[in-house]
């Protein structure tokens, strides 16, 4: 694969933006909906009137169910009814356990697909559902109140709001991987509504001379309290 992929959900899967991508030295991997791409799948639906669209399918063990993925794909259709129109490579991936389908989506991309290239296609484009539920969820959802309109508008307060807060993100995501006082008292407080609220209820009424003397201060008093629990 090329060194830069984008993923994108339907409404990144538009010629202008496709183009723009390409003419980075990018590639992507961007869902496609027939809805929104009535022409693409139009050619779709003939290329498998004509046998032209590829099929695999691959058995891989879930826990103890073994799921079914169903893989079909085909290179080189027209993303659009006007002209000119930039020639995509389509896939689609559908799983099933016990029969039962429990996944479905499809995607362009400019990556050239064959019965090995479209199970990292397409695992590729499933991941993006990681950075919806682990980044985009926590951020609005898990106590650091990002707010949808923080993206939007002119007024420099919603872009300071949005950097704040993504910043603050990072820095825990840093934290998480290499300081040790953090991965220890997040083990203890496992939400981070409740690692939040904690710090907000200490640094009310305390001063703390670094975040350090915060961290270990909240670990003791952990601990203080698990020993007081225990006996």
């Amino acid at each position: 694969m090329d060194s830069v992929t984008l993923l994108g959900d339907d409404l990144y899967s538009r010629q202008p933006m496709c183009e723009t991508v390409l003419a980075s030295k990018m590639n992507f991997i961007f869902n496609c909906l027939p809805s929104s791409h009535p022409t693409l799948y139009e050619w779709l639906e003939s290329l498998e009137r004509l046998g032209e669209i590829k099929a695999i399918s691959l058995s891989k063990r879930h826990l103890r169910t073994l799921e079914r993925y169903q893989y079909r794909y085909v290179n080189h259709v027209p993303l659009r009814n006007e002209e000119p129109s930039l020639l995509v490579n389509w896939c689609e991936l559908k799983v099933f356990r016990n029969e039962e389908q429990i996944y479905h989506n499809s995607w362009v991309t400019h990556h050239d697909l064959n019965d090995d290239s479209i199970v990292q296609v397409a695992a590729v484009g499933r991941c993006r559902w990681k950075t919806e539920n682990e980044n985009h969820n926590i951020l609005k959802t898990k106590g650091y109140y990002l707010e949808h309109n923080f993206g939007h508008g002119e007024k420099p307060l919603s872009k300071v709001l949005l950097t704040l807060n993504l910043l603050e993100f990072l820095f825990h995501t840093v934290l998480q991987l290499v300081d040790e006082f953090y991965q220890k008292i997040r083990k203890q407080l496992v939400t981070p509504k409740g690692f939040f609220q904690d710090i907000r209820s200490l640094t009310k009424y305390l001063l703390f001379e670094s975040w350090s003397i915060l961290i270990q201060f909240m670990i003791s008093g952990q601990r203080l309290l698990l020993k007081t629990n225990s006996s």
